[in-house]
């Protein structure tokens, strides 16, 4: 059984060459006329360097915390010297190594991402087929580096660390790996979130609405701003969170697993999440290599279907494929690991296939979620229409609309997550593994619910590199209308586009359901920490009638506030410089606006670009800051049972807050570009009528509803690309950091 070690770490190694072979196929591909190089470059240069700085600043904050997390473990831990000084090098070797392992995973898919955007453009002008197939596969190396390298970094981190002579106490010493992810995940997000928005917002609400010039119009000083940050907003800091939703919860589980080994000696419920984790990558790989060009059907041939609905439907085939294979891999890793074990379950059936019913729930959760976010955030159906028609009365209505869907919105994905976690743990609790009685917790169904996350995550390969399509195509998009290419061209980059925007909001929902099973599952391995000190079944009971607890929930829910206070705020206050640099250069230099085009000359990009660049590092230091000290503050000073409810008040506060932001601002964006495809129509008396009736007036660029629009959608920009996936990687760094710290929090008030 110990062999089976070798799976994750050699299919990891394979999925590293796989995107070696991914790089391979993107790059060697034709990149465009030289206007579409040169913008391309200007793209890259900005995205290159913007990382450079982020990812120092990082890294000093990252080495810093690493010497403060030991030198506490070391001098307040538990036990002897030997035993504190051994737990405290082992975890800042860990938080280094998820640290290092996540910067590289956010850097590296950024740099191929940046890459694919000029040879997408280029793809565009001979085919749909060819440009989806150079998008999705340049956004796969990002969604394969990110799994495979948490994989390897948890499996060679267990395998160096002595996890196969000592299972049992090993999980205890990689903690510190998904801290590592964690923080660095905060930070990427932040920065990269604060980034994006004010460049976009900068461009919109200028270019659009102030100069009426078109979107990613070279007229624009802040254009390049924007398709940079597409990037480092959405490549790099989404690497980063989904890179730490897979290590906390390989983590998670594997702790979880500990206590089951200790239980049958099998150490096949510990090594459960690093082999399904494999299972997922082959999955996911062949899910991506199922889309091929020469089954997209080409617009020419498409009888009046729209290509993004065929683009669309090509990726979800992919989808599909990966959760089939997926689902046959959960059954198979099942029977194969937890198959030998000696326990018995209810109504005769074996253990193993409980757990893999456990499994699909979390595939089934999935599919929900990708469901769930396609009906709130895509102009097909009814929440996005609403707010686009809403845009007829102005932009105080189109906000007021948008609100309203997002407080609606929350309430399925709630249920969904609910459901799952209530089937999960039912199907798990079927199981009866002979340990101490815990009071009411049944440890195989808290198992059941880690089963459902590894399921839920076994796709995370191609989600994410549904993810990375977006800002890809965002910026062919962007290089195709800058370097003047011919309508037929910018008809497949705006197709790709729209469904870009859609997949974007796909991985923001996913992202989220994982990290809600993730945190429940960080919050058990945390509590069985504490048993593990204590050996006391009262730990597993969080009493919020008592005081201290009452205090640190209180204080969980009103960090979430305060964290997207600040985001928010950030995103505000750079956007605000950029909307006056920009209007500076309009007032200045009214040459950039010439009618004659052989008298224009071209903006200040360089400038809009820093301003962008210095806002976000400055602005992500604090917020992140008040992140990481919160629940430290909160266990030194209230102890550990105050600490975990924290931790449960917080996750339920977070993924409330995360949903509405993340729902309600993606529905913002796509009722405008809903109204910029020309789906707003109204007869002669200003009423609407359907997107295909002939004789309705087309309400597109340039008309009223669609400024309100645009109006709309910059006040859900840093809703849905700052404030809410951060929150995503907040709820997971506080579980990390409590999991971490426990020893240290028990120490104090033994």
């Amino acid at each position: 059984m110990v062999y089976y070690i070798l799976v994750p770490i050699g299919v990891g190694l394979l999925a590293v060459l796989f995107a070696a072979f991914l790089i391979n196929d993107v790059l060697r591909r034709d990149t465009g006329t030289p206007s579409m190089q040169k913008i391309a470059n200007a793209i890259f240069s900005g995205a290159t360097a913007f990382l450079n700085r982020q990812y120092r600043t990082i890294a000093l904050l990252a080495v810093g915390a690493a010497v403060l997390v030991a030198a506490a473990l070391a001098l307040l831990g538990q036990g002897t010297l030997a035993a504190r000084f051994n737990l405290a090098w082992h975890t800042a070797l860990a938080f280094l190594v998820g640290a290092l392992c996540s910067g590289i995973s956010g850097y590296t898919g950024m740099y191929v991402a940046v890459k694919s955007n000029s040879r997408t453009a280029s793809a565009a002008r001979r085919s749909l087929g060819e440009a989806l197939v150079v998008a999705l596969r340049g956004g796969a190396v990002s969604g394969f580096l990110v799994v495979a390298l948490s994989i390897l970094g948890v499996s060679l981190l267990f395998t160096i660390f002595g996890g196969l002579s000592s299972p049992a106490t090993t999980p205890s010493l990689i903690v510190g790996f998904g801290f590592g992810a964690s923080f660095v995940a905060l930070f990427a997000q932040l920065g990269g979130g604060i980034y994006t928005k004010a460049a976009d917002m900068g461009a919109d609400l200028v270019g659009k609405v102030e100069a009426n010039i078109p979107e990613d119009d070279p007229r624009n000083p802040a254009v390049v701003a924007d398709l940079v940050g597409d990037n480092v907003g959405d490549c790099a800091g989404r690497g980063a969170d989904l890179f730490e939703s897979t290590a906390a919860e390989n983590i998670g589980t594997m702790i979880l697993g500990a206590t089951l080994y200790q239980a049958t000696g099998n150490i096949g419920w510990m090594l459960f999440p690093l082999v399904l984790g494999a299972f997922g990558l082959i999955a996911s790989a062949i899910g991506v290599l199922s889309v091929r060009a020469s089954a997209v059907i080409e617009p020419e041939k498409a009888a009046g279907r729209d290509p993004g609905q065929i683009a669309m439907q090509r990726l979800n085939i992919g989808y599909y494929i990966t959760c089939a294979l997926s689902l046959i891999g959960m059954f198979l890793g099942c029977y194969l690991l937890l198959g030998q074990s000696s326990v018995s379950a209810n109504y005769g059936l074996p253990a193993w296939l409980w757990f893999a019913l456990a499994g699909t729930v979390g595939i089934a959760l999935s599919i929900a979620f990708v469901f769930i976010t396609q009906y709130y955030t895509s102009g097909t159906w009814r929440p996005v229409r609403e707010i686009a028609a809403a845009t007829l009365t102005g932009p105080a209505t189109t906000i007021i609309s948008g609100i309203t869907v997002g407080f609606e919105c929350i309430v399925p994905p709630v249920l969904a997550i609910s459901a799952a976690l209530g089937l999960s743990y039912f199907f798990g609790s079927q199981v009866q593994i002979p340990l101490p009685s815990l009071g009411s917790i049944n440890v195989s169904g808290i198992f059941g619910t880690a089963v459902a996350t590894v399921g839920m995550l076994m796709s995370c390969a191609y989600i994410l590199t549904m993810d990375t399509f977006g800002p890809i195509t965002d910026n062919a998009g962007g290089i195709s209308e800058m370097s003047g290419q011919a309508e037929s061209v910018r008809a497949i980059t705006d197709a790709l586009d729209s469904v870009g925007n859609t997949t974007k909001a796909l991985t923001k929902g996913y992202g989220l359901g994982s990290a809600a099973l993730a945190a429940f599952l960080l919050f058990s391995a945390y509590l069985d920490v504490l048993y593990s000190f204590r050996h006391d079944a009262t730990v597993y009971r969080v009493d919020l009638a008592n005081l201290s607890t009452f205090i640190a929930g209180l204080l969980g829910l009103s960090l979430i506030f305060f964290f997207s206070s600040l985001a928010i705020r950030a995103v505000g206050e750079a956007a605000g410089r950029m909307i006056e640099e920009v209007r500076r250069q309009f007032r200045e230099n009214p040459r950039i606006m010439a009618e004659n085009p052989e008298e224009r000359v071209d903006p200040d990009y360089a400038r809009c670009v820093d301003i962008s660049t210095s806002g976000a590092l400055r602005a992500m230091v604090l917020p992140g800051t008040i992140a990481v000290l919160t629940p430290i503050a909160v266990g030194v000073i209230l102890g550990p049972q105050a600490a975990a409810g924290l931790l449960m008040v917080a996750t339920m506060g977070g993924i409330v807050v995360a949903l509405f932001l993340n729902n309600g601002g993606g529905a913002w964006d796509n009722a405008k570009k809903y109204i910029e495809a020309g789906y707003l129509r109204v007869n002669v008396k200003g009423e609407i009528v359907p997107p295909d009736d002939p004789e309705g007036i087309v309400l597109g660029k340039k008309s009223e509803p669609h400024k309100a629009s645009v109006i709309g959608d910059t006040v859900g920009d840093p809703f849905k690309d700052t404030a809410g996936p951060s929150l995503h990687v907040l709820i997971k760094l506080l579980s990390t950091i409590t999991l971490v710290l426990a020893p240290l929090f028990y120490f104090l008030h033994v």
